[in-house]
């Protein structure tokens, strides 16, 4: 059998046509965007899950007296009974045994040093004190960023943070503020962990504005919150 000639040696091996390239970059993208919709399309329901057992756990965490809660969705100023699937500002309400209204848990998220830091909080309507939060999300540093979980002293501003709503119920009495570390006066104002500034004045926003567009809907609905349980008892029954 005859053996065909090498090439020359200076020829070049001819390359391969633009067709072809593309095509193959086509199918490589197409199998690459199918493989990330799947993969989305299997977490979605695990990390919807997670973040549903995460947002439970905090509920009953920022409202130790609750032993039963029910959610509603802010409308146009009213608030309704919804779902935990339902999109919107939430309100989650809080009842003892005896389907007394104990509180709520309310979302706050605002942009920290690295990302957004999101709290659900506990909000007493009876003495109008923010009494406690728990991180639902945050990126910041650890370290100092992350202290708002454990600083001792940081947390104690939350005891019975005021945040009343005015007479008129268009907003707080006074506005929650962030303050430099040791120079709180008033219980409105939160002392800030030192060194840790842009997270300890995140804090002080999120609540502030959470507290401004919330607390005031809340108690122009306190009727509907405080009968909601009793009222969903009696349509079981």
């Amino acid at each position: 059998m005859t053996e065909s000639p090498p090439p020359p040696p200076n020829e070049v091996p001819p390359l391969p046509s633009s067709f072809s390239l593309i095509s193959t970059l086509g199918v490589v993208a197409m199998l690459s965007g199918l493989l990330v919709v799947l993969i989305y399309e299997y977490t979605k329901p695990i990390i919807a899950e997670n973040k549903r057992i995460a947002t439970e756990r905090a509920i009953f965490k920022v409202l130790p007296k609750a032993t039963s809660r029910m959610t509603f969705v802010v409308r146009n100023g009213q608030i309704e009974r919804a779902d935990d699937k339902t999109i919107g500002e939430l309100i989650y309400a809080g009842y003892d045994a005896d389907n007394n209204l104990v509180g709520m848990a309310l979302n706050a998220a605002e942009q920290g040093y690295q990302g957004i830091v999101q709290l659900l909080y506990g909000y007493d309507y009876k003495t109008g004190c923010i009494t406690g939060y728990d991180v639902l999300k945050s990126t910041e540093t650890p370290g100092f960023g992350t202290k708002i979980t454990t600083d001792k002293d940081f947390l104690a501003n939350f005891n019975c943070l005021d945040a009343k709503v005015n007479s008129e119920q268009t907003g707080l009495i006074n506005v929650i503020k962030t303050v430099r570390h040791g120079t709180k006066q008033n219980p409105w104002e939160i002392d800030a962990i030192s060194g840790s500034t842009i997270t300890s004045n995140a804090i002080g926003r999120m609540f502030n504005q959470s507290g401004q567009a919330l607390h005031p809907i809340i108690a122009k609905n306190l009727a509907l919150l405080t009968t909601a349980k009793e009222s969903e008892r009696g349509e079981h029954e």
